[in-house]
């Protein structure tokens, strides 16, 4: 299969932990005899800085002549820390969510069981906790009009969603519950918000064409609480775009790291995948950043063409490396790894993956990292 990807690495740590993600999708072309070509992009605060838009038009332009778009991460503290900055990094992203119509955010949730220990939740409450988010993207009050007053004292932020929006995303989470366990929990806040109960009237009304899925509704401050203290009970979260923002990251907390958690952003024509982190500008530059969101991130790319073999290759990879606890710091403080190193034993993995053993004294020098 060729591929064109678009490549918007972004700001901070999001160009380190990119590189790695392409390098095992190279390693995925060569051993499958794909062609993955990529283009670059600017996007975010460097995009700001150089053009003085968070997403340039050559940018869209590179986006939309793609198959699909590998992300990064955007953010910097000189935006993020000025509430009076007009230009903002997080604009090029939300621009770009809706000028590709990418409506559905999908956040999957796995645990692994040498990481239960990293977690701050007790072993025994998210051992075999699976589940997937599927938040709307391009509604909502991130999308809603926003208003202050001309004495800067009053501020507002509209809520809409229509029927259509919160149909098409809901079909999407009921076909995804199918493929699991199926079942399904919307979670609103019906019995405050106008927008939620319609969320609820909606997906009512499309479960009686999934009478094999299992639905529940949870208030969104109940199910903050449930995720916390039994995220085994679900499978598919569908929510809308604040909510699940909030959720997600909260789900994060589970797996033991924020990097370990990747995500796809889908639309009708058009994709994109990313790690649900930020960018991280602490780290930048320093080789330490955790990769495998951005590498689990090209799985999901690879799974929405169906080139699924190939990309449980690369979750094996993944896998493999944390159950050897070659990891960065945040999963492996004691004796841990570069993010190229990492990318470097995943790539080689996924090129022959019955080398299982590895060579420690190579890894630390950043020459073959499997015999």
């Amino acid at each position: 299969m060729k591929l064109n990807i678009a490549v918007l690495a972004g700001d901070g740590i999001g160009p380190e932990v990119t590189q790695q993600a392409i390098k095992v999708l190279n390693a995925i072309a060569d051993k499958y005899e794909h062609t993955f070509i990529y283009e670059k992009a600017e996007v975010g605060a460097c995009a700001i800085d150089s053009t003085g838009d968070p997403l340039p038009k050559s940018t869209l332009d590179i986006c939309e002549k793609s198959d699909a778009i590998l992300f990064g991460a955007i953010g910097d503290p000189k935006y993020d820390n000025n509430p009076d900055a007009i230009v903002r990094p997080e604009q090029g992203l939300l621009k770009l969510r809706k000028s590709m119509g990418l409506y559905a955010n999908i956040r999957p949730l796995t645990t692994y069981k040498s990481l239960l220990h990293k977690s701050n939740i007790k072993q025994e409450v998210i051992e075999g906790t699976d589940f997937v988010i599927y938040r709307e993207l391009t509604g909502g009050i991130y999308f809603g009009e926003k208003t202050l007053s001309d004495d800067g004292l009053v501020a507002s932020d509209n809520c809409q969603y229509s029927a259509m929006e919160i149909d098409r995303i809901a079909h999407l989470a009921f076909r995804a519950a199918r493929t699991r366990r199926k079942k399904l929990t919307l979670v609103d806040k019906a019995n405050v918000l106008e927008t939620s109960r319609l969320w609820r009237k909606r997906v009512a009304i499309i479960a009686k064409k999934y009478t094999d899925v299992a639905v529940e509704y949870l208030f969104v401050d109940n199910a903050a609480m449930q995720i916390i203290l039994d995220p085994k009970q679900f499978d598919v979260i569908l929510t809308e775009n604040l909510f699940g923002d909030i959720l997600s990251d909260e789900a994060s907390v589970i797996s033991g790291s924020i990097g370990l958690l990747a995500s796809a952003s889908v639309g009708d024509k058009t994709a994109m995948f990313e790690p649900i982190h930020g960018s991280y500008p602490q780290a930048a530059g320093k080789n330490i950043a955790n990769p495998l969101a951005s590498i689990l991130s090209a799985a999901m790319l690879l799974d929405h063409f169906e080139l699924n073999e190939e990309a449980q290759d690369i979750r094996a990879a993944v896998e493999k490396s944390i159950e050897l606890n070659l990891t960065t710091p945040d999963l492996n403080n004691t004796n841990h790894f570069s993010t190229t190193n990492v990318g470097s034993f995943i790539s080689d993995y996924v090129m022959d993956e019955d080398k299982t053993n590895y060579n420690k004294h190579n890894i630390d020098l950043g020459q073959s990292t499997i015999i």
